[in-house]
Protein backbone atom coordinates (compact mmCIF):
# COMPACT_ATOMS: atom_id res chain seq x y z
CA UNK A 1 0.00 0.00 0.00
CA UNK A 2 2.87 2.57 0.74
CA UNK A 3 4.42 1.74 -2.51
CA UNK A 4 1.12 2.60 -4.47
CA UNK A 5 0.32 5.77 -2.23
CA UNK A 6 4.21 6.91 -2.98
CA UNK A 7 4.08 6.54 -6.58
CA UNK A 8 0.03 8.21 -6.72
CA UNK A 9 1.40 11.47 -4.49
CA UNK A 10 2.38 13.27 -7.78
CA UNK A 11 -0.88 11.76 -10.18
CA UNK A 12 0.74 10.14 -11.82
CA UNK A 13 -1.28 6.95 -13.17
CA UNK A 14 -1.18 3.52 -12.10
CA UNK A 15 -2.42 0.92 -13.76
CA UNK A 16 -2.35 -2.24 -11.13
CA UNK A 17 -2.90 -5.90 -12.01
CA UNK A 18 -4.32 -8.70 -9.72
CA UNK A 19 -5.24 -12.30 -10.48
CA UNK A 20 -8.56 -12.47 -9.89
CA UNK A 21 -11.97 -10.62 -10.20
CA UNK A 22 -12.44 -10.62 -6.19
CA UNK A 23 -8.57 -9.65 -5.43
CA UNK A 24 -9.51 -7.07 -8.24
CA UNK A 25 -12.43 -5.71 -6.01
CA UNK A 26 -10.80 -6.54 -2.86
CA UNK A 27 -7.90 -4.16 -3.75
CA UNK A 28 -9.86 -1.28 -5.01
CA UNK A 29 -11.85 -1.21 -1.75
CA UNK A 30 -8.72 -1.04 0.33
CA UNK A 31 -7.18 1.99 -1.99
CA UNK A 32 -10.18 3.94 -1.63
CA UNK A 33 -10.53 3.21 2.22
CA UNK A 34 -6.76 4.93 2.20
CA UNK A 35 -8.96 7.74 0.10
CA UNK A 36 -6.73 6.84 -3.37
CA UNK A 37 -9.30 7.45 -6.24
CA UNK A 38 -8.76 4.07 -7.82
CA UNK A 39 -11.44 2.22 -10.08
CA UNK A 40 -12.14 -2.14 -10.74
CA UNK A 41 -12.17 -3.33 -13.88
CA UNK A 42 -12.94 -7.01 -15.04
CA UNK A 43 -14.90 -9.17 -17.04
CA UNK A 44 -17.90 -8.82 -14.03
CA UNK A 45 -18.72 -5.69 -14.68
CA UNK A 46 -21.37 -4.33 -17.42
CA UNK A 47 -19.79 -2.94 -20.21
CA UNK A 48 -20.97 1.12 -19.62
CA UNK A 49 -19.47 0.39 -16.09
CA UNK A 50 -16.18 -0.82 -17.89
CA UNK A 51 -16.67 2.34 -20.25
CA UNK A 52 -16.68 5.24 -17.36
CA UNK A 53 -13.79 3.50 -15.27
CA UNK A 54 -11.65 3.51 -18.13
CA UNK A 55 -13.12 6.94 -19.05
CA UNK A 56 -12.64 8.13 -15.40
CA UNK A 57 -9.24 6.51 -15.51
CA UNK A 58 -8.18 8.32 -18.87
CA UNK A 59 -9.03 11.99 -17.78
CA UNK A 60 -7.29 12.01 -15.08
CA UNK A 61 -10.00 11.66 -12.62
CA UNK A 62 -9.20 8.33 -11.47
CA UNK A 63 -5.73 7.57 -11.30
CA UNK A 64 -5.14 3.91 -10.01
CA UNK A 65 -6.64 1.49 -11.94
CA UNK A 66 -7.16 -2.09 -10.79
CA UNK A 67 -7.57 -5.19 -13.39
CA UNK A 68 -7.44 -8.51 -13.91
CA UNK A 69 -5.10 -10.52 -16.94
CA UNK A 70 -8.62 -9.62 -19.53
CA UNK A 71 -7.38 -5.84 -19.51
CA UNK A 72 -3.95 -6.47 -20.30
CA UNK A 73 -4.28 -6.56 -24.40
CA UNK A 74 -5.85 -3.94 -26.03
CA UNK A 75 -5.52 -1.29 -23.27
CA UNK A 76 -4.07 1.79 -24.91
CA UNK A 77 -3.73 4.50 -22.25
CA UNK A 78 -1.17 6.81 -23.58
CA UNK A 79 0.34 8.17 -19.91
CA UNK A 80 0.15 5.70 -17.20
CA UNK A 81 3.31 6.25 -15.59
CA UNK A 82 2.88 2.48 -13.56
CA UNK A 83 1.98 -0.79 -14.01
CA UNK A 84 2.37 -2.93 -10.71
CA UNK A 85 2.02 -6.37 -11.24
CA UNK A 86 0.06 -6.66 -7.59
CA UNK A 87 -0.10 -10.73 -8.32
CA UNK A 88 2.91 -12.14 -10.30
CA UNK A 89 1.71 -12.71 -13.51
CA UNK A 90 1.17 -17.23 -14.49
CA UNK A 91 3.69 -16.45 -17.74
CA UNK A 92 5.83 -14.72 -19.11
CA UNK A 93 3.61 -14.17 -21.99
CA UNK A 94 1.09 -12.50 -19.45
CA UNK A 95 4.27 -10.13 -18.20
CA UNK A 96 5.55 -8.69 -20.91
CA UNK A 97 1.79 -7.56 -22.01
CA UNK A 98 1.25 -6.74 -18.70
CA UNK A 99 4.04 -4.54 -18.54
CA UNK A 100 3.52 -3.30 -22.09
CA UNK A 101 0.83 -1.52 -21.02
CA UNK A 102 3.55 1.82 -19.92
CA UNK A 103 5.78 3.37 -21.98
CA UNK A 104 3.06 3.65 -24.93
CA UNK A 105 4.59 6.24 -27.76
CA UNK A 106 7.59 6.40 -26.61
CA UNK A 107 6.93 7.57 -23.35
CA UNK A 108 8.72 6.13 -20.18
CA UNK A 109 7.28 4.14 -17.73
CA UNK A 110 8.30 1.78 -14.60
CA UNK A 111 6.98 -2.21 -14.09
CA UNK A 112 6.91 -2.94 -10.95
CA UNK A 113 6.35 -6.80 -9.79
CA UNK A 114 5.74 -7.71 -5.84
CA UNK A 115 6.41 -11.44 -4.93
CA UNK A 116 4.99 -12.64 -1.90
CA UNK A 117 7.70 -12.99 0.59
CA UNK A 118 6.02 -15.56 2.57
CA UNK A 119 5.15 -18.39 -0.50
CA UNK A 120 7.91 -19.28 -2.99
CA UNK A 121 7.36 -21.90 -5.04
CA UNK A 122 8.41 -23.30 -7.69
CA UNK A 123 6.40 -21.14 -10.06
CA UNK A 124 7.74 -17.79 -9.02
CA UNK A 125 11.34 -18.95 -8.92
CA UNK A 126 10.45 -19.66 -12.49
CA UNK A 127 8.77 -16.72 -13.24
CA UNK A 128 11.34 -14.45 -11.06
CA UNK A 129 13.98 -15.90 -13.33
CA UNK A 130 12.02 -15.56 -16.79
CA UNK A 131 11.70 -11.67 -15.88
CA UNK A 132 15.51 -11.46 -14.84
CA UNK A 133 16.19 -12.38 -18.17
CA UNK A 134 13.81 -10.98 -19.94
CA UNK A 135 15.23 -7.64 -18.32
CA UNK A 136 18.62 -8.84 -19.52
CA UNK A 137 17.34 -9.61 -23.06
CA UNK A 138 16.86 -6.11 -23.35
CA UNK A 139 19.74 -4.76 -21.72
CA UNK A 140 17.71 -3.63 -17.97
CA UNK A 141 19.71 -4.78 -14.90
CA UNK A 142 17.41 -7.11 -12.97
CA UNK A 143 17.21 -6.06 -9.26
CA UNK A 144 19.74 -7.75 -6.78
CA UNK A 145 16.70 -8.84 -5.02
CA UNK A 146 15.19 -10.71 -7.97
CA UNK A 147 18.41 -12.57 -8.83
CA UNK A 148 18.57 -14.01 -5.67
CA UNK A 149 14.46 -15.02 -5.89
CA UNK A 150 15.51 -16.73 -8.91
CA UNK A 151 18.81 -18.02 -7.72
CA UNK A 152 20.24 -16.38 -10.85
CA UNK A 153 24.00 -15.34 -10.64
CA UNK A 154 25.00 -12.75 -8.26
CA UNK A 155 27.39 -11.57 -5.90
CA UNK A 156 29.51 -14.76 -5.32
CA UNK A 157 27.28 -17.23 -7.27
CA UNK A 158 28.11 -19.09 -10.44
Amino acid sequence: MNWIKNATSDEQKVLVFTETKRGADSLCRELQYQSLPAAAIHGDKEQRQRDKTLFDFRSGRCNVLIATDVAQRGLDIKDVAYVVNYDVPKTLEDYIHRIGRTARGGATGTAVTFFPADAYTPDLIRMARAIGKAMKDVGQKPPQELLDLGGGPGPGRR
